[in-house]
């Protein structure tokens, strides 16, 4: 009797909990919290993510210390958390940025609009869009550091796949070709456009032209590495609607108090005295007598300390003054640390230590609201110059896309700030110059110098197109304490983070044994 009565007690206690549970789903969920987003939200996060300038002073420190000084444009002279690109050093702190930010806040949530929009035939074009950003993000990181987690990258996210494989560089470009192709032949203005998008705000035409200079720019990739594809991919990327030609159609994110420009954050906050216009740069532009010059850089004649840069006057009968004119800049030299930086410094017009060096003019040229440029009109009409040159484009001469890149690069400077504009006298004085028209037998040198000068501020865009073309023809890194010195003096590739051969090691260490030692001077299929 007592375990039929206990059986009854348990039956009564499964019929109350049971009871209780109705409507339990209804009432804990909120009627008035979003219970999903609209994966729109999350090609937004991806595109403003894809800043090459980053969102904040940690993501802007990448193209800082490490491409734009391998490049030889931007360099600062202190070592510890801000060592690489100017000491051709390893940094666990600046090398692994690109890593970070593109896995984690681009590829993650490219993934998720991919996973989410695949076989919604209502939403195609946000798929196709998605597509085209994370094949943009794809090659900076390929480019950067070689062979990568590719095809289960981002899994963690939605498949719970937190120990992705990684794929060869080689087959990665194969993909990133397919995936641009594709995308752009299936975006279609007659299915629901994305008029939320921040980059072009659904204009399915500007989308195309978009990612059809992606393909040119990873068809020209391939110069080297597979000159039969390079060519075929050209010649796919030029069908219509074809490539951003007009500054109108640029790709660009656009910075703002929320979301500011990370170079931008970082030069204008605690760093503004650490980095400084690179003397390779600034020689090459006042050589030539670039007005671009006079857009970029600033002076602070005599400074000693950051202070002394924020106290300078424009007037040259001060002890400490500005001076913005091409003549008064000086670049600190390739390699300095700042004890040799205050030394050279102290011959400079008007004294002072390695504060008096040139910089980005903070007030005008790179301000927190400063775009962030994804692909310009500058960069595809070079490309097309090079193109033409080697044959792989036919209709416009190669001297007209020439001519065409430099000047778009010169009225890019006005989108900086009024102030920085180069007035349409001083842009046909530039390329009607001699040195400045295209001639027979030094193309590349030429194409590959102003495609230098027209990446400016893209850094990883400007280090892979060194490495690819082989000008500017810099001199190798003077610094003693290089890494590469005895490898033909230039970085090649950034190591992979250190954290992730901790966790990921044994499909880090394959990739370290397919591809070569985990070192700065490793060369890339890309680039052999």
């Amino acid at each position: 009797m007592k375990k039929i009565f206990n059986l009854c007690l348990l039956a009564l206690a499964l019929v109350v909990i049971s009871s209780c549970d109705d409507g339990f789903d209804a009432l804990n969920t909120s009627k008035v919290a979003a219970t999903t987003n609209d994966p729109v939200l999350m090609l937004n996060s991806a595109i403003i993510s894809s800043s090459p300038a980053g969102l904040n002073p940690g993501s802007g420190t990448s193209t800082l210390s490490y491409e734009a000084a391998l490049v030889q444009q931007i360099i600062a002279s202190n070592g510890g958390v801000i060592a690489g690109g100017n000491w051709n050093q390893k940094s666990g702190t600046n090398g692994p940025l690109n890593w970070i930010n593109y896995y984690q806040n681009v590829v993650r949530f490219t993934n998720d609009v991919i996973t989410r929009t695949k076989t919604d035939a209502n939403r195609t074009n946000l798929y196709n869009m998605a597509r085209i950003i994370q094949a943009h993000a794809f090659m900076i990181l390929t480019e950067t550091y070689g062979d990568i987690p590719y095809t289960e990258a981002g899994g963690g996210y939605t498949s719970s796949n937190f120990f992705p494989k990684y794929d060869t560089q080689q087959s990665i470009y194969d993909d990133i070709i397919k995936e641009l192709t594709e995308a752009v032949a299936n975006l279609d203005a007659s299915v629901k456009v994305e008029t939320s998008d921040v980059l072009y705000k659904g204009n399915i035409t500007n989308w195309k032209k978009f990612g059809n200079s992606l393909l040119l720019r990873a068809g020209m990739r391939l110069s080297k590495a597979n000159p039969t594809k390079a060519q075929a991919t050209v010649a796919v990327a030029l069908t219509a609607p074809g490539v951003i030609l007009v500054n109108a159609d640029n790709a660009f994110v656009a910075h703002d108090g929320n979301f500011s420009n990370g170079i931008a954050a970082t030069v204008t906050g605690t760093e503004y005295a650490t980095y400084y216009l690179a003397k390779p740069f600034v020689d090459a532009l006042q050589s030539t007598n670039d007005p671009r010059l006079t857009s970029i850089a600033i002076r602070y004649v005599g400074a000693s300390s950051g202070a002394d840069q924020n106290t300078a006057i424009n007037t040259p009968t001060a002890t400490l003054y500005t001076d913005k004119t091409a003549a008064g800049q000086y670049g600190m030299p390739m390699g300095s640390d700042d004890n040799s930086a205050n030394g050279a410094a102290a011959s400079l017009p008007g004294g002072g230590k390695y504060q008096a060096f040139s910089q980005m003019d903070r007030n005008r040229f790179i301000k927190r609201g400063t775009p962030g440029y994804l692909v310009t009109a500058a960069q595809c009409n070079l490309l097309l110059a090079e193109a033409t040159f080697r044959g792989w484009a036919t209709g416009t001469p190669a001297a007209t896309y020439f001519t065409a890149g430099i000047t778009a690069h010169m009225n890019q400077m006005a989108s900086y700030d009024p102030s920085s504009a180069i007035s349409a006298t001083a842009i046909s004085n530039y390329v009607a110059a001699p040195a400045n028209i295209l001639t027979p037998g030094t193309e590349l040198q030429q194409i590959g110098y102003q495609y230098w000068i027209a990446s400016f501020l893209d850094g990883p865009e400007a280090f892979a197109n060194f490495r690819r073309i082989g000008f500017p023809a810099l001199a190798p890194n003077p610094y003693p304490g290089s890494e590469v010195k005895d490898s033909g003096g230039f970085v090649n590739r950034l190591a992979y983070p250190v954290s992730e051969i901790a966790v990921n090691t044994a499909h880090v260490q394959a990739a370290i044994a397919a591809q070569g030692p985990d070192e700065l001077a490793t060369k890339m299929w890309l680039f052999k």
